[in-house]
């Protein structure tokens, strides 16, 4: 007979890597926390005795995650060009054991948010060791043959190894690079935003569904490409909205990043993906409803 005290053990223990997995797959803090608490639900009423805990939890999630990303809702929103994951400290919230922290940082949940859900079960269910999930037992978790889940774990990996290549940047370079391109970012200097940036650097701001604006720019309505346009870009539309603003300097998705403050009120948060001494990518998360797990804890400031 089963004990309810046991049941709820039993699912606490694995919550932390249940929030991990169901915030990779939907990018967002409090989607993430409704997948689980439907998976609990879930737990509390199965009919079956389960040999296999850990695993019968991972597919519950997963497929509660699934039903999501597939919902019309849901449709819509990925389909945005602006999408943008919500920013977390790693600190303020316990996805457990979190050893590679690529597989957490903005580029990657970008890069994974333009899969398709089955591709991106399969991808997180499969790098993550956390998980440790067989071919097998993914292909029962989504409902499709082994074969067909190697061939969307190719697609999935081609994919992500094309939108974020790896690369091994130290904490302090990917610091070094942030602080300047805020630095000249304030300064409106093009040139010296322009030399920060890599060729084909892209541009990615998210002011949510209805959009925003900076200064009398509105939100971008997709990625922007080239070091060229993006420092233009930048340079000409930050001293329109910075006046008031404070930085405070954060780590977020476990690599070092920005948060933008007015009146202690979060207006944005900017990370980048950076190599070889260059900007890859800068993503900047100003959607208001998605900065409230970015601002748990407080840091050091500076002004602009």
């Amino acid at each position: 007979m089963r004990s309810a005290q046991s049941d709820s053990e039993m699912f606490e223990a694995h919550r932390p890597s249940l929030r991990a997995l169901a915030y990779r797959m939907l990018g967002d803090v409090g989607r993430a926390e409704d997948a689980v608490q439907e998976s609990w639900l879930r737990w509390q009423r199965r009919a079956v005795e389960v040999d296999a805990p850990k695993a019968y939890l991972i597919q519950t999630v997963t497929r509660v995650c699934l039903n999501e990303l597939n919902s019309a809702k849901s449709r819509k929103e990925e389909s945005r060009g602006d999408r943008l994951p919500e920013p977390v400290d790693l600190n303020a919230i316990d996805f457990g054991r979190v050893d590679l922290i690529d597989q957490i940082s903005m580029a990657f949940l970008v890069a994974l948010q333009k899969l398709t859900p089955a591709e991106r079960a399969v991808l997180v269910l499969v790098l993550h060791d956390v998980f440790d999930f067989s071919h097998a037992e993914v292909a029962r978790t989504i409902d499709k043959s082994e074969d067909a889940c190697r061939q969307l774990l190719r697609r999935a990996k081609r994919h992500i190894n094309r939108e974020r290549p790896i690369f091994a940047v130290t904490k302090e370079e990917h610091q070094e690079l942030l602080h300047a391109f805020l630095a000249a970012a304030s300064s409106g200097n093009v040139s010296e935003l322009a030399d920060l940036l890599a060729t084909d650097v892209t541009l990615t701001v998210d002011a949510g569904p209805n959009g925003g604006h900076f200064g009398r720019v509105r939100n971008l309505p997709g990625p922007l490409v080239g070091a060229a346009k993006v420092a233009a870009f930048v340079s000409a539309v930050t001293p329109q909205g910075s006046g008031g603003l404070s930085i405070q300097f954060r780590e977020l998705h476990g690599q070092p990043a920005a948060l933008i403050l007015r009146d202690e009120d979060p207006v944005a948060a900017i990370t980048v993906c950076t190599a070889h001494g260059k900007i890859l990518a800068i993503f900047m998360q100003a959607d208001h409803a998605r900065l409230s797990e970015a601002t748990q804890i407080k840091r050091t400031k500076s002004q602009f």
